[in-house]
């Protein structure tokens, strides 16, 4: 069996960064599934299709031509032979990612495509329902989550490093708003699994949320499935 682990959490939580150090350092493939919503979401407005259009929206999902590419620079997300990382990291990117992502048939769409993913050496996936939908067999399931303020500041500065200014209380609303509507839709809504580790970044460093978990998958002997 091929083992994948999988980190879920709230936007700023900081799991992008943990699953790429996890990939990086254990050798596995990473699926960034939100990167897969936000590209949807991107490819809606690109082709001038409205987010709540489910048909349409749907289709995209299902056509959806997009890759990763891992540069030093770190991920990047190709759409259609489009470098389209800057677009779909932005505010309005994850704001077309939970409208999309409230849509049924675009996760079931997009839900074949994440778990093909899963091959040897093994896989870090990134997202909201990794470990209580698309792995529920998963032997490591990470639930990363942190204060909506500190998720905040984490995103103003990250927007800031890509030169757009975006004020704290805007992104805090933004981030709260997500919350709600990730936490209450129908459909796999943003919860821990219940045999996830819940990790609480909001005081901890990069390093230390790395080196627990990390531990935490050595004690659980994902480590010695891949040496």
């Amino acid at each position: 069996m091929v083992p994948v682990i999988c980190v879920d959490g709230p936007s700023g939580s900081g799991k992008g960064t943990l699953a790429q150090r996890l990939a990086s350092h254990l050798g596995f493939h990473l699926l960034d599934s939100g990167a897969l919503y936000r590209i949807v979401g991107f490819a809606a407005l690109d082709q001038g299709v409205a987010w709540d259009d489910e048909a349409s929206v749907t289709q995209i999902a299902r056509d959806l031509d997009v890759s990763f590419v891992t540069t030093d620079l770190g991920v990047r997300v190709i759409y259609c032979g489009r470098d389209v990382t800057e677009s779909v990291r932005s505010v309005r990117g994850g704001e077309g990612a939970s409208a999309v992502a409230a849509i049924p048939t675009v996760r079931e769409a997009l839900l074949a495509r994440q778990r093909e993913l899963a091959v040897a050496p093994g896989l870090i996936a990134d997202g909201r329902d990794m470990g209580t939908v698309v792995f529920p067999d998963a032997p490591v399931k990470i639930f990363l989550e942190a204060s909506a303020m500190a998720r905040a500041q984490r995103r103003q500065s990250q927007l800031q490093l890509q030169g757009e200014d975006v004020r704290l209380p805007r992104l805090l609303e933004a981030i709260e708003a997500r919350d709600t509507k990730d936490r209450t839709r129908s459909v796999s809504p943003l919860v821990p699994a219940e045999d996830a580790v819940i990790v609480d970044s909001t005081d901890l460093t990069a390093d230390a949320v790395f080196e627990r978990v990390l531990s935490h998958a050595v004690a659980k002997g994902i480590v010695h499935l891949v040496d």
